[in-house]
C-alpha cells in the first residue's frame, strides 16, 4: 500500500505551487477544493517523513548496537513507535468517501410517540448542536416545525467547518454514521402514571452540496407558494412566503418557511434540494454508496433502529457496533466522540477488510 505514496507526495507539491499562484484564488470555489485535497495529503505526506526518519533512526540505533547494547533498548523503542506511524499511514491511505471533506445537513424528523417522539427530536438537535459547538462548528436552523411543547415536528439543520479541517475531522466525515432511528426509552412528561415509554425519531445526514456538485434545471422545478404556519414575526402567517419546490425528475419536494421573505425561503429549499439530488446521485452511482444509505431512515419506524437512549439506566447503546455507555446524560450535552468514533473505527476496519 505504500507504494502509492510518492505519487501523493508529487501531487502534493504540485497543490503547493497551484495555491501559491493568485489567479487560483479568484475562483473560490476552486481554491476550497484545492485547499481540502492539499490538507488530506499533507496529512500523509507529514506520516511518511516520520516514517522515513523513523526508520533512518532504527537503522542507526541498530549498528550502534553491535558495540554498545543500551542501542539494542533505543531501538525497540523506535520500532514499537515505526508500528503506530505505519499503522496511521495505513489508515490515512484507505479511499475516502469522496463526501468526506464536506459539511452536512442533518434533517430530525418525530416518529412513533407523538409529541413525546417530537420532544426526543428536540433533543437529538441540542445534542448535536453542543457536539458541534465542541468541534469549533456553525450551526444554522434551514426550516423547523416546532411542536407545542418545544421540540420538533421536523427540522434541517446545516453544520458547517471553520477553515479546511483535518482529514476525517469535517462534519460530514463525523456525523454521516447519525442517519437513522434513534429510539428513547423514558417516562414522557405527558404520562400521569409514572410508567416508561417507548418512542423514535428519525436522522438523515447528507454531504451540503456546493451549486457545481449539482446542476438544476430551472424548468425541472414546480416552486409553490403558501402562508407559513407556527410562531413568527410579523410578516410570518400573513403572507405567502413560505416555499415549497418539486423536483420535477425525481420527485423529491423540499418545503421551506423559516425565514420572514419567500426570497430567502426559496434559497433555503434549493440548498436543501442540492444536497439531496447529490446524495441520490451518489446512492445511485455506487454500490458502496447505496449499502451505507440502507442505513438510514426510510420511515420512522422502531424495528430500523440504530441506537437506543434509555433514560431510566442512564444507558446508551448503538446497535451496529454494540458500543454501550451508562452516561447518557454526558452523550445528550454533546459528548458524542466515543460513540462516533466505535462507528468510524468499525467503518474503517470494513475498509481495510475489504481493501486485502
Amino acid at each position: 500500500m505504500f507504494d502509492a505514496v510518492q505519487g501523493l507526495v508529487e501531487e502534493h507539491a504540485e497543490l503547493e505551487g497551484r495555491l501559491a499562484a493568485p489567479e487560483t484564488h479568484a475562483d473560490q470555489r476552486l481554491a476550497k477544493q484545492l485547499n481540502q485535497r492539499y490538507a488530506e495529503l499533507s496529512a500523509v505526506v507529514r506520516t511518511w517523513q516520520q516514517h522515513q526518519a523513523l526508520a533512518d533512526d532504527i537503522v542507526a540505533a541498530r549498528e550502534l548496537a553491535a558495540d554498545d547494547p543500551e542501542f539494542a533498548d533505543e531501538a525497540r523503542a523506535l520500532e514499537a513507535r515505526l508500528a503506530e506511524v505505519d499503522e496511521r499511514l495505513q489508515h490515512l491511505l484507505v479511499p475516502r468517501d469522496p463526501s468526506d471533506s464536506k459539511d452536512v445537513l442533518l434533517e430530525v424528523k418525530s416518529g412513533e410517540g407523538g409529541e413525546e417522539s417530537a420532544l426526543f427530536a428536540g433533543d437529538l438537535v441540542r445534542m448535536y448542536t453542543r457536539y458541534a459547538e465542541r468541534h469549533g462548528w456553525r450551526t444554522e436552523v434551514l426550516d423547523a416545525a416546532p411542536s407545542d411543547l418545544g421540540g420538533y415536528k421536523s427540522i434541517t439543520l446545516a453544520v458547517k467547518a471553520k477553515g479546511t479541517p483535518e482529514p476525517g475531522e469535517a462534519p460530514f466525515a463525523l456525523l454521516k454514521f447519525e442517519g437513522g432511528v434513534h429510539r428513547v426509552q423514558r417516562v414522557p412528561v405527558t404520562e400521569s402514571q409514572g410508567r416508561v415509554h417507548t418512542s423514535a425519531a428519525g436522522v438523515l445526514v447528507m454531504p451540503e452540496a456546493e451549486q457545481v456538485d449539482v446542476e438544476i434545471d430551472e424548468n425541472d422545478l414546480r416552486i409553490d407558494v403558501f402562508r407559513s404556519s407556527g410562531p413568527g414575526g410579523q410578516s410570518v402567517n400573513t403572507t405567502d412566503s413560505a416555499v415549497r419546490i418539486t423536483h420535477l425528475p425525481t420527485g423529491i419536494v423540499v418545503s421551506c418557511q423559516n425565514e420572514k421573505s419567500q426570497l430567502q425561503n426559496r434559497e433555503q429549499a434549493l440548498r436543501i434540494l442540492r444536497s439531496r439530488l447529490l446524495a441520490a446521485a451518489e446512492e445511485a452511482a455506487a454500490a458502496e454508496a447505496t449499502e451505507a444509505r440502507r442505513s438510514q431512515v426510510r420511515t420512522v419506524d422502531r424495528s430500523e433502529r440504530v441506537r437506543t437512549y434509555n433514560f431510566p439506566e442512564n444507558r446508551i447503546s448503538d446497535h451496529r457496533t454494540g458500543y454501550k455507555a451508562y452516561n447518557l446524560d454526558v452523550v445528550l450535552d454533546g459528548e458524542l466522540q466515543p460513540v462516533i468514533d466505535s462507528l468510524v473505527t468499525a467503518d474503517l476496519e470494513a475498509r481495510l477488510e475489504a481493501l486485502a
